[in-house]
């Protein structure tokens, strides 16, 4: 906690946390409802990806347009850069309390414009409203709970938000299922979303303003009023002391500045590192395709061979769920193991997940169900896809070049058994329905393989393994490692950072697959989660229980620290550990 005293974050953290839930619930009503911000990030990354099936049934424009697709997704991601960005100074300026209450109100808006939209216009218009909304969200949250928590539970209590954001993609998921039976399907799936951001909005006007933010603005004695709710008695003179000499001390060191800007913020030592760090860290967690599986899960699912919206639906439930699970053992483990090893554990997995994908999605690709001519003069020869029927080369296509050779096409597999050749046709409602009606199933976006529960396992293992670190501890290690004065500008550089590398990725990702093949686009992730390793074990620091001022020593002298796995010797005798001085928390 900025200005707290040190305290060793031993494996007693995630019980006392979990005590406080009786003996100092104000605490977890704090962390709960700024936290809801990270559900309404959840909700919104997960809900679209299922409503996405349904708007291509409603919208034919959107059916044909794999471009008008990624837009409709990343939309959301574009407005999310702006909302982080402006979150920034807003967080600065007006508070962290009223920067949730701003992002609540676009939330809504954007949840009302989507769910009454008569085309795609309108749609993404409402996308970018909800895109808003996320980006203040997404680094206002974590940085709430941080500054309203003490050291030895921050990063549980932190840890909260990342269970939230799963806990709303696995939710989105939920009613993504409960209503695909219902009038308006995606509509009733994106218009759910202002319910949380209104409950939101009802609570945070219940709450104070972050004790942090209130003593920097000079308003002492509301932002102790608070700390004594937060702090046993025995406790909260030590931490107002503390954060009365951190907060002096910055007002000092801001007397001759001019202002921040990102030249300051770059001649300063321990922001340059810190900025590294907390920036390199979200671009990476974007980079090794985590949004690739949460937004586009059940198209995944589809490329894998499985046919039916429903049961893409269904299945993606399963990922939401270990997603939601992961941040649960992130919980647990983030103030016991520390920061940088759950890092290097995830992407460890990360790594073998995403080549374990690659190769299900080579083999699948590579057996393919052959296109029989037999097959397609079964039906009118007015159905068979002109692609196909003008090429001079027939006999050697399959179903995975009959999809690829123009929007236009579809296949519709033997009615014996779906791995045996099929049918090229033409893709419209018509003839899907004549392929249902003769007991075959229709694909258009992957094709019929043996391997499909193989790529459901491979999508599984990347979640078990992403969610407990690097879903979590970006947030985190950017809630704590800069100093207060830049915080708000450190952490919406850092957000908007992630947002931008989630709009690449979202925008590229059904563009690579159709370019590239699925299996070299998570071969290409694979790749860069092996960069994102090094970079955790170069750049990133240990930030396990140390105040926020602690951590600036580190980041002011640290060295490289690639035994992270040793246990950080305790300060005795002023600093002195086994009779030498510490550097920068690295002996």
């Amino acid at each position: 906690m900025e200005g707290g005293v040190a305290h060793g974050a031993d494996a007693t953290a995630f019980k006392e946390c979990l005590a406080l839930s009786y003996k100092n619930p104000y605490v977890l009503r704090l962390a709960f409802s700024a936290g809801i911000g990270g559900l309404l990030f959840g909700y919104d990354t997960g809900v679209i990806s299922g409503a996405l099936l349904y708007i291509r049934d409603d919208f034919k424009d959107v059916d044909r347009n794999t471009v008008l697709q990624e837009s409709i997704v990343s939309m959301a991601v574009a407005g999310a850069i702006i909302g982080a960005a402006i979150g920034g100074w807003l967080n600065d300026k007006f508070g962290r309390r009223t920067a949730i209450l701003i992002a609540d109100f676009l939330f809504f808006v954007g949840a009302v414009i989507m769910a009454s939209a008569v085309n795609s216009a309108l749609l993404i218009v409402g996308r970018i409203f909800v895109g808003l909304g996320v980006g203040m969200a997404s680094m206002t949250a974590p940085l709430y709970i941080s500054e309203a928590s003490p050291a030895k539970i921050r990063g549980a209590l932190v840890s909260t938000n990342g269970f939230l954001i799963t806990g709303g993609q696995f939710l989105s998921y939920l009613i993504n299922l409960a209503f695909t039976k219902a009038p308006g399907t995606w509509r009733w799936m994106l218009g759910v979303a202002g319910l949380p951001a209104l409950l939101q909005f009802i609570l945070m006007l219940l709450l104070p303003e972050s004790p942090r933010w209130l003593y920097r603005k000079g308003r002492q004695e509301e932002a102790k009023a608070i700390l004594r709710k937060i702090y046993s008695p025995e406790q909260v003179e030590v931490e107002i002391q503390a954060l009365k000499e951190s907060v002096d001390k910055e007002i000092e060191e801001n007397k001759a500045s001019e202002g921040i800007n990102l030249f300051k913020l770059c001649q300063t030592k321990t922001v340059r590192r810190g900025l590294i760090a907390g920036v390199g860290l979200q671009i990476f967690q974007q980079f090794v395709g985590i949004n690739t599986v949460m937004y586009y899960s059940p198209s995944i699912i589809q490329l894998a061979g499985i046919a039916s919206n429903r049961t893409a639906l269904l299945l993606s439930l399963v990922t939401a769920g270990l997603n939601a699970f992961g941040s649960i053992i992130s919980i647990y483990f983030i103030d016991r193991t520390g920061r940088k090893k759950l890092l290097v554990i995830s992407l460890f997995g990360v790594m073998i997940s995403l080549g374990f994908l690659s190769a299900v999605f080579y083999e699948a690709t590579s057996t393919s169900p052959a296109v029989s001519m037999a097959e397609t003069s079964h039906f009118a020869a007015s159905f068979t896809c002109p692609a196909y029927h003008n090429a001079g080369s027939a006999t050697s296509w399959d179903c995975t070049r009959c999809l690829k050779a123009s929007p236009d096409c579809g296949f519709c597999a033997s009615p014996q058994n779906k791995l045996l050749p099929g049918a090229c046709l033409i893709s419209n409602d018509t003839i899907k329905d004549a392929c249902h009606d003769q007991d075959r199933l229709w694909y258009t976006r992957g094709c019929p393989s043996r391997y499909g529960w193989l790529a459901l396992l491979g999508l599984a293992l990347y979640i078990i393994f992403f969610s407990p670190g690097m879903g979590t501890v970006p947030w985190i290690v950017n809630s704590e490692i800069y100093p207060l004065r830049f915080r708000g500008v450190c952490g919406g550089i850092a957000a908007t950072a992630n947002w931008i590398s989630n709009l690449i990725v979202a925008q590229s990702f059904l563009s690579l697959t159709h370019a590239i093949g699925t299996s070299w686009t998570f071969l290409v992730f694979g790749v860069l989660s092996v960069i994102a390793l090094f970079f955790v074990l170069i750049c990133v620091p240990e930030t396990k229980g140390l105040p926020i001022e602690e951590i600036e020593k580190i980041l002011e002298r640290r060295g490289l620290h690639l035994m992270f796995w040793k246990k950080r010797a305790k300060e005795k005798n002023g600093g002195e550990v086994d009779g030498k001085k510490e550097v920068g928390g690295d002996v």
